[in-house]
């Protein structure tokens, strides 16, 4: 339904609006959970997010060979190995690289061996790092998707202790909020840009709405207090916007279900935009 509550909140026209050209291609068909044989507990679910970010895949490598700038909407953060991995595969084949950057209250760096709960969102950038279930980390090629070196997280609050020790192995570059709440967003971003777009043909921008605080986004389904505020979560779209390197975005973790009047939809909306070029002055 997330992506629903994005459309519904007149992402298209207020794109159309900034003058970028809109092909909306619909809902990527999914098997609905109660439909897959056999999944008692979150990792069975393992081959069938697979063959969905597999078909996702597919679609985002095709969109960047075409020129555009794929906008993918969830959902469950764990289509990013999906997304990501086509992107990724599209620039490698001009022999290029691309950067992440990860808005997140979480780390999303859990294993299926690491993970205390066998969510297969809280594993999408162990496999695009090439880490974990081979079939999930290896829909990039080549892979893996992602370099370590060319990643940033931003704004996490919230990790287990496998994440811990996973983000210190992978040499990941985690920006807390601590960071920010000592630093500055300002700080913290242009460092975070500065990583995602040293050696790289541009970044991919992965954002999951709980980054920013539950007062300002409750529509989430892993709310965690003390993220980011309503300016600092534009600041940083406007900054991404200011690189003009962000080649592809994702919007995720949107669940009107648990929303207030659309809240969360229409604020992530409004943040896309100003990823996407919308200006105050």
């Amino acid at each position: 339904m997330g992506p629903s509550a994005l459309r519904i909140a007149n992402l298209g026209p207020l794109l159309l609006k900034l003058g970028h050209e809109v092909r909306n291609i619909g809902n990527l068909e999914i098997p609905d959970r109660d439909s897959v044989p056999n999944a008692a507990r979150a990792i069975d679910l393992l081959p069938a997010i697979t063959t969905v970010c597999t078909r996702l895949a597919a679609l985002t490598a095709d969109a960047i060979r075409a020129g555009d700038t794929p906008l993918i909407l969830g959902g469950d953060h764990s289509l990013a190995m999906g997304s990501v991995a086509g992107v990724s595969t599209a620039f490698a084949e001009r022999g290029e690289a691309i950067g992440l950057l990860w808005l997140d209250a979480h780390g999303d760096v859990n294993t299926p061996e690491s993970s205390p709960s066998g969510n297969i969102h809280g594993m999408p950038l162990a496999h695009l790092l090439g880490h974990g279930d081979p079939g999930l980390a290896g829909i990039a090629i080549p892979g893996p998707a992602v370099r370590a070196e060319h990643l940033a997280l931003v704004g996490v609050r919230d990790l287990d202790q496998g994440e811990r020790e996973n983000a210190r192995r992978f040499g990941v570059r985690v920006f807390t909020m601590r960071e920010i709440d000592e630093r500055g967003l300002k700080a913290v971003m242009t460092d975070a840009l500065a990583v995602v777009c040293n050696g790289t043909a541009g970044f991919h921008l992965s954002c999951d709405a709980d980054w920013i605080d539950p007062q300002e986004a409750p529509g989430v389904g892993t709310p965690v207090r003390g993220g980011a505020t309503f300016r600092e979560a534009h600041l940083a779209m406007e900054m991404v916007a200011d690189t003009r390197k962000m080649v592809s975005m994702e919007m995720v973790e949107i669940n009107p279900v648990i929303d207030d009047h659309n809240r969360t939809a229409e604020l992530c909306v409004h943040l896309m935009t100003s990823a996407l070029g919308l200006r105050i002055l």
